[in-house]
């Protein structure tokens, strides 16, 4: 077990309680639920696969009281106690967020009470738990005809645990992230308040929570924005040979609103017969040209895009969709086209997870990086990263795709690039596990490192997503302006730091020690 030496300790000048006494002490809350001491291990583990700390505990609530009453006895005991508390979804964080070392895990999943409720009308919504898998609430609204505005890649995620981040698509460039279509929220502090809030009611917990990395509270419920959902979905690929031409019509995609409704796009390197493996999910409009096209050795971008419709709106959507193609200018050979039902399309990345769980592929080491690049330096970084840097991408997709600032409420914890247009490049590796090689852990960690350093370097104003920093001051660095606001926002709804360990921010602390950091 990989018991991180650089964890957050306890101060030395208070007396701590033993182990053995907070065990004790945990089993003194009444709760509906109940806390598991034993069958721990899996908490320790997360999809990145890389960081494994033990808690003491797991709880499994069956209520949100169960949640209040277990911070506020934690609260209670005060700072002589270094026991911590992280909500875990469906464990996908990449580096330990979602881990206590010594503390306590709750089992958001396990969070009864009531389940989705889509209401209807002129501006619809869910009210769903914090614990609740956007493919659930996908389904559940489907029912009425309507689905969530915004999505992430992979649907198998709890609630809570992309709104405490952002939750990204390719729909972001026109209805933001998942932050943004949020009306209210549910929230518990690390006071073990119980606190409804939302722009219009306690305003400043509300914007604080989405995108604060659990920092200042657990979403235990959340209202989501709906939309009359489509039945079918055109999804669509062409390659391109030159980074500018291909970022040029990214950004001009997603610059006009009657656009294609998804639109993201990915790096391909040295990948042999492209074209020919891709084939199985879509067809060529040229299939003579396609089969002839040749990817060998080259480094090629390949934009992706859906437009969504019913039945009774194909010859209409068709226009729409050579209208939008024919503004573009891609290697006219690789146009590949499909056509799906809606839920297979935003539910595809599960058919890969299938794939490769049936491999062993799935539970390896996951060494993601995750940037926010400013359009004015995004061929700078295009130049060195894919030109030199990285030498194939057998290891797993690149994304990269430009989203629009006006679209992100710049009011939540959630921190961007200072530029109105940013791109998203997400390098989604899989080590594989024991190897010394370039598929191996230790060679994707250090290509990050080049990555990272080749940005500090050049000044490019990168801010990572789904950021992890060993240190304060990197942290202080990444939130720039934010960073008292959110430090003043941790002393007033998380004054002993309990929540949220895992993302190394603050270490569990007095509350008259918060004028030091700000200092």
């Amino acid at each position: 077990m990989n018991l991180c030496s650089n964890l957050p300790l306890a101060d030395p000048s208070l007396p701590n309680l033993g182990s053995s006494y907070v065990l004790s002490s945990l089993k003194t809350i009444h709760l509906d639920g109940h806390f598991n001491f034993d069958n721990i291990y899996h908490a320790a583990n997360d999809f990145g696969n890389r960081h494994h700390y033990l808690p003491l505990a797991i709880l499994h609530p069956k209520s949100v009281s169960d949640i209040s009453s277990t911070i506020k006895h934690i609260y209670e005991m005060g700072p002589a106690t270094e026991l911590t508390i992280a909500a875990r979804g469906h464990g996908h964080s990449l580096q330990g967020q979602a881990q206590a070392h010594r503390g306590v895990v709750i089992n958001m999943e396990s969070l009864q009470g009531p389940k989705t409720i889509v209401h209807t009308g002129k501006m619809p919504y869910a009210d769903v738990s914090g614990g609740e898998l956007w493919i659930n609430i996908l389904h559940e609204s489907l029912k009425h005809g309507l689905a969530p505005k915004s999505w992430t890649d992979y649907l198998h995620l709890t609630v809570g645990g992309t709104l405490s981040n952002a939750g990204i698509s390719g729909q972001a460039f026109r209805h933001g992230p998942q932050i943004n279509n949020v009306y209210q929220l549910e929230v518990v502090t690390g006071k073990g308040d119980i606190i409804t809030c939302s722009e219009t009611q306690n305003a400043d917990l509300f914007y604080g929570v989405l995108g604060g990395l659990g920092q200042f509270g657990i979403i235990t419920r959340a209202r989501i924005s709906l939309e009359p959902a489509p039945k079918m979905v055109k999804w669509i690929r062409v390659l391109y040979s030159e980074f500018s031409i291909f970022s040029k019509d990214q950004e001009h995609l997603t610059s006009f609103k009657n656009s294609f409704d998804y639109i993201e796009g990915f790096v391909i390197i040295n990948r042999t017969g492209l074209l020919n493996t891709w084939r199985s999910s879509f067809n060529p409009r040229e299939p003579l040209q396609a089969s002839q096209f040749n990817s060998d050795g080259r480094t090629l971008y390949c934009l992706e895009m859906a437009k969504y419709f019913n039945p009774d709106e194909t010859h209409i959507v068709n226009q729409v969709i050579e209208s939008l193609l024919s503004e573009l200018s891609y290697i006219p050979s690789t146009l590949l086209l499909s056509e799906v039902p809606y839920v297979d399309f935003l539910d595809r990345v599960h058919v890969s997870e299938i794939k490769l769980r049936a491999k062993g592929l799935w539970e390896v080491p996951h060494p993601w990086l995750n940037l926010l690049i400013p359009k004015s330096r995004i061929h700078d970084f295009a130049k060195e990263v894919f030109g030199n840097i990285l030498r194939d991408t057998g290891n797993g997709p690149i994304l990269i795709y430009p989203v629009n600032k006006s679209k992100w409420n710049n009011r939540t914890s959630l921190v961007t690039p200072q530029e109105d247009i940013f791109y998203l490049v997400a390098f989604l590796s899989s080590a594989v596990p024991s190897s010394t090689g370039t598929d191996g852990l230790e060679h994707i960690l250090t290509q990050n490192e080049r990555i990272l350093d080749f940005c500090e370097g050049a000044r490019l104003g990168m801010k990572q997503y789904l950021p992890h920093y060993s240190t304060q001051d990197k942290w202080q660095a990444h939130f720039g302006p934010k960073w008292e606001v959110f430090v003043k926002r941790k002393s007033k709804y998380d004054p002993l730091a309990i929540l949220a360990p895992g993302q190394r921010i603050f270490q569990k602390a007095t509350p008259f020690s918060w004028s030091r950091i700000l200092a």
